[in-house]
């Protein structure tokens, strides 16, 4: 009986400890794209603007920055996140990117602001807390 009690407890605090490290390094990912993206808002209002040949390729830069930081992210992420709510991420960023590529900055802001609600959607999601259990 003793033995089973131990094991359990070590159990336990494995499962603890890792949900501390996954959501830890999720709200990291969700944090270091927000910044990226936050940047990339603001140059593609300054695109809007200024109409700047090389304001259009900062953005376009931009994007090809956050594209690659996703896929960093998404190397470890996928191991404990749903592969639907990353796919909805990169979506976004591709829809962006061809966006980008044609010279619709006005048009990259609402996919901007969606992949920032789903970035957020997948921060809650992996969450540990009552709601999310039940």
């Amino acid at each position: 009986m003793k033995k089973e009690l131990i094991i359990c407890i070590i159990i336990f605090i494995l499962i603890i400890v890792t949900n501390i490290i996954t959501q830890n390094y999720t709200k990291k990912c969700v944090s270091i794209m927000n910044q990226e993206l936050d940047i990339l808002k603001e140059t593609s209002l300054a695109v809007e603007k200024e109409d700047s040949k090389n304001l259009s390729n900062d953005v376009n830069t931009k994007i090809r920055d956050i594209e690659n930081t996703w896929n960093e992210c998404q190397e470890k992420l996928a191991y404990y996140i749903e592969h639907d709510e990353l796919e909805k991420v990169e979506t976004q960023i591709f829809t962006m990117k061809g966006f980008g590529e044609i010279g619709r900055y006005d048009e990259i802001l609402p996919e901007l602001e969606k992949c920032v609600f789903i970035l957020e959607h997948i921060q809650d999601k992996t969450r540990l807390n009552v709601k999310n259990i039940f």
